[in-house]
């Protein structure tokens, strides 16, 4: 395929912003998704016979079972989203397949929503908000005790992961007068935990017990599966509160859900779930628990920088160069 005047052939598994499709539409012998449906798996096995290129989502397991029915031709997976737990990567190694992804355009607003998240669940705007529009409730007015949330200015944030998303978290963290510290497979650089003013636990366990908040800012892969699980969840303060906008797969969400049941954790802000779009229906039941439709990345602005990026990585490999956001091992 590289240097071959053909216009590659791209199979695109999801309704993509207009502006994307148009530019794919003129550089490319693109198939595009008009319904937005998700594909079923043997729908990815069939785009994978035939596509020199396949772009698929978070929602699209392009795993060993899918993989190992590619056709030949099939040099390049796009993938349309930062992480790359939807694509076998070792599978794709072994076949050949380069996969690129599209790192960066999403770290502001993720964080954005991360902090939006851990502003409010303390403060339990979500649960207020649906007080207010219950028709069958009537707002007696400000009252000196009623719906107490908890303060944010002061608190301890732990965050797990510090790439680009935890290291723009913490910036935002900091100008809310959190105490801002940090977990990760090694020490940041001494700079950026002074702009950031991040403290580095080496041990998991021990900053887990000692933090108000805590945000999940990892990616997912087997070395963070669960890893919060059920023992370390248990080691939370009872007063304590969990943010996730990285993955669902990283916390133990049945353990998690009956926690907060039990008032043994304060509650949750979820971007994320671990059988998305399945929930657990206790998280779901709670008033302690903000849930949202895995919207991180939902910017107009974002979508579109993630499709370029797409796009950039296509390009580059049609004209026979590495692309510029090849895949080579999942960070944490």
């Amino acid at each position: 395929m590289p240097n071959s005047p053909k216009k590659p052939v791209v199979i695109v598994t999801r309704k993509l912003p207009d502006i994307v499709e148009s530019r794919m539409r003129e550089l490319f012998d693109v198939h595009l998704n008009a319904s937005d449906t998700p594909m079923s798996p043997a729908e990815l096995v069939q785009a994978a016979k035939t596509a020199d290129v396949l772009v698929p989502t978070v929602t699209d397991r392009v795993d060993r079972s899918v993989l190992s029915q590619a056709g030949d031709q099939l040099r390049l997976i796009a993938n349309f989203g930062t992480g790359v737990d939807n694509v076998d990567l070792d599978t794709a190694n072994n076949r050949g397949i380069i996969v690129t992804n599209t790192p960066g355009v999403l770290t502001e607003d993720t964080a954005d929503m991360t902090m939006a998240l851990i502003l409010a669940v303390p403060r339990r705007l979500a649960e207020a908000t649906l007080y207010m529009k219950d028709p069958q409730t009537e707002w007696a007015g400000w009252s000196p005790t009623w719906m107490l949330g908890r303060r944010i200015y002061g608190k301890r944030l732990g965050i797990i992961g510090m790439g680009r998303i935890g290291q723009a978290v913490a910036r935002r963290a900091r100008a809310f007068g959190l105490e801002v510290h940090y977990h990760n497979r090694r020490p940041l650089p001494k700079e950026v935990e002074q702009e950031t003013n991040a403290n580095y636990w080496e041990s998991l366990d021990q900053m887990l017990a000692r933090m108000d908040i805590i945000s999940v800012n990892c990616p997912h892969t087997p070395a963070t599966y669960h890893l919060l699980s059920a023992r370390r969840l248990r080691l939370l303060k009872p007063e304590a509160y969990i943010v996730n906008t990285a993955r669902g797969e990283v916390i133990d969400e049945n353990e998690l859900a009956r926690l907060i049941e039990q008032s043994a954790i304060a509650g949750a802000g979820l971007d994320v779930f671990e059988h998305e779009p399945a929930i657990n229906p206790k998280l779901l039941k709670s008033d302690r628990v903000v849930a949202l439709p895995h919207l991180g990345s939902a910017t107009l602005e974002g979508r579109i920088d993630m499709g370029e990026k797409v796009i950039i990585n296509i390009k580059t490999f049609a004209d026979g160069h590495n692309p510029p956001d090849r895949v080579h091992s999942a960070m944490f």
